[in-house]
Parts: C-alpha cells; sequence; structure tokens
C-alpha cells in the first residue's frame, strides 16, 4: 500500500468544509435570523414582550410539563425497554412496534386521537369523569400528550444499552448473595444511567417544541392551558414577526441551556462509571 491511509471519505478539509456548510444551512442560519430579527428591537420591547403575564404562564406549562413528561417516560420508558429486552412474551414485537407509533403518526393525528380518549364523553375520561377528574382540555391534558410523543427516545435509547448488557453481571452479584434490586442498583443501573439521561434529554427537548398533538387536547385557555409554541404561532398570525421571534430566542435559549446541562452531568456519569457516552 506505500504507506497510504486510504479512506472511503474524502480528505479532512474537504469532509469539514461540506460539514459546515451542511450544517450553516441547516441549523445555524435559521437560528442565527431568529436573533438578528430580535435584534431589531430595543430592550424594553424585547423584555415587553417576553415577560408578559400570558407568556410568562406559558413558560411554566410548557417547561414544567415537558420536564415532568420527559421524567415519567425515563421511569416507564426503562421499564418498557427492560421487559422488552429480558423477557419473551406473547405479542413481544407487536408492543416493539407500537413504541415506534408516535414517530410515524402525525401529530394531528394523535392530538385528536388522545382528545377523543381524554374528552369527558371518551373511553378514558368518561371513567375519570364522575371521580372529578379532568384530562383533556387543562394541563393534565398537555402532559398526556408530551409523555406520548416522548416514550419512545427514552425506550429507544436505553434498550441497545440493556441487549449489550451481559446478564452474568447480574448473575455474578445474586451468587455473591446480592437481592435483584441491590444487582439492579449497583450493577445494572450505574451502566443504563448515561443512556437513560440521553433519552431523558431528547425527550424532554421533544416536548419543549411539540405543537400538534399538544394543541387538540390543551384547550388553549391563556394563562392556564396554553404553550408557548401556540404563542408563538398565534404571533405569527398577527404578522408580529418581533414578538414571535423575541419568545422563540427566549426558548431556544432556555432549551439549550437545560440540555447543556443534562449533557454534562451525562458525561460527568460516564466518566464516573468508566463507561463512553
Amino acid at each position: 500500500m506505500s504507506g497510504v491511509n486510504k479512506r472511503v471519505l474524502p480528505g479532512f478539509g474537504l469532509s469539514l468544509g461540506f460539514t459546515l456548510v451542511y450544517l450553516s444551512l441547516i441549523v445555524l442560519i435559521p437560528l442565527s435570523a431568529v436573533f438578528i430579527k430580535t435584534s431589531t428591537m430595543s430592550w424594553q420591547e424585547f423584555w415587553d414582550v417576553v415577560t408578559a403575564p400570558r407568556v410568562v404562564a406559558s413558560y411554566k406549562l410548557t417547561f414544567g410539563a415537558s420536564f415532568l413528561a420527559a421524567l415519567i417516560n425515563a421511569v416507564f420508558g426503562l421499564l418498557l425497554a427492560w421487559g422488552l429486552t429480558r423477557y419473551t412474551f406473547p405479542g413481544r414485537k407487536i408492543v416493539d412496534a407500537l413504541i415506534d407509533l408516535p414517530f410515524a403518526l402525525p401529530t394531528a393525528v394523535a392530538g385528536i386521537a388522545l382528545t377523543a380518549i381524554y374528552a369527558k364523553n371518551g373511553w378514558v375520561g368518561s371513567l375519570l369523569e364522575p371521580l372529578g377528574i379532568k384530562i383533556a382540555f387543562g394541563p393534565p391534558g398537555v402532559l398526556v400528550a408530551l409523555t406520548f410523543i416522548g416514550l419512545p427516545f427514552v425506550v429507544r435509547t436505553v434498550q441497545p444499552v440493556l441487549e449489550d448488557l451481559e446478564t452474568e453481571y447480574e448473575e455474578a452479584a445474586a451468587s455473591l448473595g446480592a437481592t435483584r434490586w441491590q444487582a439492579f442498583q449497583h450493577v445494572v443501573f450505574p451502566a443504563l444511567f448515561p443512556a437513560l439521561l440521553t433519552g431523558f434529554a431528547l425527550a424532554f427537548a421533544r416536548a419543549v417544541g411539540e405543537y400538534g398533538s399538544v394543541v387538540f387536547i390543551a384547550g388553549n385557555i391563556p394563562m392556564v392551558s396554553e404553550i408557548t409554541p401556540l404563542i408563538i404561532i398565534t404571533k405569527l398570525e398577527q404578522f408580529d414577526y418581533k414578538g414571535a421571534t423575541a419568545i422563540a430566542a427566549v426558548m431556544l435559549v432556555i432549551s439549550f441551556v437545560l440540555l447543556l446541562v443534562i449533557n454534562g452531568l451525562q458525561a460527568w456519569t460516564a466518566r464516573r462509571t468508566g463507561r463512553a457516552v
């Protein structure tokens, strides 16, 4: 080979150039346009828009419900991945395929279906209504929709790690007298935690920007069940482009900071456990 290191892809310079151009066209330029449009506002105008009571209420609902939905998905997504990986049961392949349904299902269709199920005259809503529990057309409906669309991210992130994790480690722990919970806590969970954090971050990021499935089930009541993406869409429909981009910039910054914190925690955990992220 005369010392020539042949590669499938072209040289570093060409590959890096293509990567930067592609990344700029798809991500950097559209995101920078948000900040450029926002910069045309005065600081007072910007502050008045992003701190309006209606907008602040939407922040609390959007980020609070997204965080709670991602937390719920982290718990039950881990249980689902565990069941699909460690057990064989009738209909396992069907359950495995259904987990990907939120990926393929249009969000508007998901919103309509969830509304029909959880409305007071729906299959589930009619059972909860006599108990005084209202899901649709309120904050609980937002949580249900965000949980629905975020579940696959956790399951599909954790499942490959579980499949690669040898059961011999658990058996060795059991042979040394560890209970099942101790084996999970000290052997399995440390290996899964970085992947679980990744799934949590992906589910959270997906939930923050969700619109289609939420807008139908939320009821969109100002100060109660109105999400931030809906306010952005409303301002765009009113041709208030500066207001829309100002709120979008705040959402972008907060989401980036939160994801940076989560990814930093994930990297720290990976170093502590000696496993690659």
